[in-house]
């Protein structure tokens, strides 16, 4: 199922530490400043430099420091849990048992291993036997029911148009690049991942018994329909377009305009009743239709050899998983596997997200922490609606509707009122690859049961270890699990500058997506519908058109540029978001004051607070990769960005014209 696209932070909170170590800790870190170099020039280098300088990626890692990289000290608590519920009996049909058998059966390398690709060499004969179109779609539906999506991809989630209900959606599919530039660029960095990516395609086939040149011959067959299927798909920023990627037709429709995919057949075989489906990209799926006439059988059933050793290698024998990692290798830049104990750590979570959430609920979870941040959530909305009110762009009628719209969010926090049942899903210890197929069924089960039913708004779309927090416009929602709340973004002992600056921040950012460039496009009730003035909405178009302006003249690598179009919504929420967390700030009894603290006053405080909770280093190689499919500046420039527009900073740290981030008042930018 196509995951939500609004997942946006990555945090967590570890309750371990007694409060005497705790009152001893220093918010700031002193040592990784590097004062040689002024705030005014370069404020993330300011703050975390001398760290970043000495600083070590290990080997396993992409990447090193806060953000996404935070979930690394998470996992070791979740191993934790793993390593005493897969050793402990445990009742049988329970959530340690399923759990814990489940980690076991991963952790079996000595069986998994010795299968090499025998579980897999059923779906292969299925594809060998194809000998029509007919086939080829038939065998498509049984595996997106297995978790083996390959040319169609279907979900189930809200209408756009009428968030209350759940209907179908197909998106466009079929490659196995991380987007359609990978297929046409003809940089030399792009062309070293195409070569890496044959040669991953060709050496899964040399493990199924193919000879060198035939698995030579394969790759360039599979790629060649990836690079045709690649051709029809929209870029990054085209799918930012909300009403451009939703394209409501009828089954009826679809069946005559796209006649060889055999709609009403495929829907059936995915046990999907339904008279309407969102196309969310339909060139992809007029091409499709054309090309399952015009490309030979031959070569689909190629294609669709290669997708399933690719969708299933880490679940199969060592080669599968080194030959997936020397390719991801060249994507990321890390240098060494990952354990595998790490490995099922993050399988474990990703499968039985909610099971493995509860027993962390139970172990690590304060309580406290809900009643502490719905209070920051709470003065962040207050701080957000002054703004409002004061915005000289906006008019009173459209300010009324915005008001409107940021007090019908919905809060969640730590985790679900209801947990997700997992009683379908039949775990053995010893099969670790049924235990996938298993838990896929499962999965495509509980999502279908959803299709042309109310939506379940208490629904989550993350698990609560997870380091991560996001605004979800369908449900207009903000959410931050469990994982949200440890230093440096919150800790019960710091001073209000540390949160506000911190978790604040966060809070500010996921306030603003309601508000940025897609999720102003969705009123209070999570609908697509247009709740502003014209005159308005072009003031509004005309600032985001700023962003992306300035953003896409930030350097990251060499002649690597951030795509200022791609990262929008993320830009304007880091801007929104400093702005909004520190107004709230200044609320507080330390806000209002001047008192120092390791000599740095509080708003001093605060920013340095928010430069040090994007203190990340990373491989070049991932940061090309990163820059070229995620929505998210690097973290740099999610500082220095929004730093330079704002008036606050330049008082806190004396920024004077001449300095390299200085921007003149009148070229700040103000959207929220």
């Amino acid at each position: 199922m196509k995951k939500l696209p609004y997942l946006c932070l990555a945090i967590l909170f570890l309750f371990g530490w007694n409060s005497a170590n705790a009152q001893k800790r220093r918010f700031v870190d002193v040592a990784g400043l590097d004062s040689s170099i002024k705030p005014g020039d370069n404020f993330f280098r300011f703050v975390n430099g001398r760290w970043y300088d000495t600083v070590k990626i290990d080997a396993d890692q992409a990447g090193v420091g806060s953000y996404s990289f935070l979930n690394i000290p998470q996992k070791r608590l979740l191993q934790n849990i793993l390593d005493s519920v897969s050793k402990t009996k445990n009742a049988p049909g329970s959530i340690d048992q399923k759990v814990g058998d489940f980690y076991a059966s991963g952790m079996d390398v000595a069986t998994v291993n010795a299968r090499s690709y025998q579980p897999v060499k059923p779906i292969l004969a299925r594809i060998d036997a194809i000998n029509s179109v007919p086939a080829l779609l038939k065998f498509v539906a049984s595996e997106i029911k297995a978790g083996n999506y390959s040319i169609i991809s279907f979900g189930i989630s809200p209408d756009n148009k009428n968030s209350s209900i759940n209907i179908a959606h197909i998106y466009q599919t079929g490659i196995g690049l991380p987007d359609r530039d990978y297929y046409f660029k003809t940089d030399s960095a792009t062309l070293q991942v195409q070569q890496a990516y044959k040669k991953y395609i060709a050496s899964l086939f040399r493990l199924t018994g193919s000879t060198a040149a035939v698995a030579a011959k394969n790759a360039e067959i599979a790629y060649s329909v990836e690079k045709q299927n690649a051709a029809s798909h929209k870029t990054n920023i085209e799918l930012r377009d909300v009403n451009a990627n939703f394209n409501k037709m009828a089954v009826n429709a679809m069946v005559k305009k796209q006649p060889n995919i055999g709609w009403a057949a495929l829907l059936a075989n995915l046990g999907a009743k339904t008279d309407t489906i969102d196309v969310a990209q339909p060139a992809y799926y007029n091409k499709l239709s054309a090309a399952l006439k015009t490309v030979p059988l031959a070569s689909w059933k190629i294609y669709l050899k290669a997708n399933t050793l690719q969708n299933y290698a880490e679940t199969l024998s060592k080669p599968f998983t080194d030959a997936t990692f020397e390719f991801n290798k060249v994507l990321t830049g890390q240098g060494k596997q990952k354990t595998r104990m790490q490995v099922m750590t993050e399988k474990v979570d990703g499968y039985l997200g909610q099971a493995l959430g509860q027993i962390y609920v139970k172990r690590y979870f304060n309580e406290g922490a809900k009643k502490r941040v719905l209070a920051l959530v709470n003065n962040l909305q207050k701080s957000f609606e002054n703004r409002i009110n004061n915005l000289d762009w906006m008019s009173d009628s459209t300010k009324v509707k915005a008001k409107e719209k940021l007090y019908a969010i919905t809060k969640k926090l730590g985790y679900p009122d209801k947990w997700r049942s997992y009683d379908k899903v039949q775990i053995n210890r010893g099969k670790y690859f049924e235990n996938i197929l298993s838990l896929n069924q499962n999965d495509y089960q509980f999502q279908l049961a959803k299709l042309n039913k109310p939506v379940d708004k208490s629904e989550w779309g993350t698990t609560p270890s997870t380091v991560t927090a996001y605004y979800n416009p369908s449900y207009n929602e903000v959410v931050f699990p469990a994982g949200i709340l440890q230093y440096p973004y919150f800790d019960f002992e710091a001073d209000d500058a540390i949160n506000y600056g911190g978790i604040g921040m966060v809070i500010g950012h996921e306030l603003t997506h309601a508000f940025d460039d897609q999720g102003a496009q969705f009123d209070k009730d999570g609908n697509v519908k247009n709740w502003w003035t014209k005159e308005d909405y072009e003031k509004f178009k005309a600032k985001t058109k700023q962003v992306v302006d300035l953003y896409s003249t930030f350097t990251v690598l060499d002649t690597v540029h951030v795509k200022g179009a791609l990262t929008l919504g993320e830009n304007t929420a880091d801007n929104g978001g400093i702005a909004i967390a520190f107004d709230a700030f200044k609320m507080t009894e330390q806000g209002k004051g001047n008192e120092k603290i390791d000599g740095f006053t509080p708003d001093q405080r605060f920013f340095l607070s928010i430069a040090r909770i994007w203190r990340v280093k990373t491989r070049d190689a991932f940061m090309r990769t990163y820059v070229n499919n995620n929505p998210h500046s690097p973290a740099t420039w999610r500082v220095n960005g929004p730093l330079m527009n704002f008036g606050p900073f330049y008082k806190a740290f004396n920024v004077q014209p001449g300095d390299k981030n200085y921007k003149a008042e009148a070229q700040r930018i103000k959207i929220w």
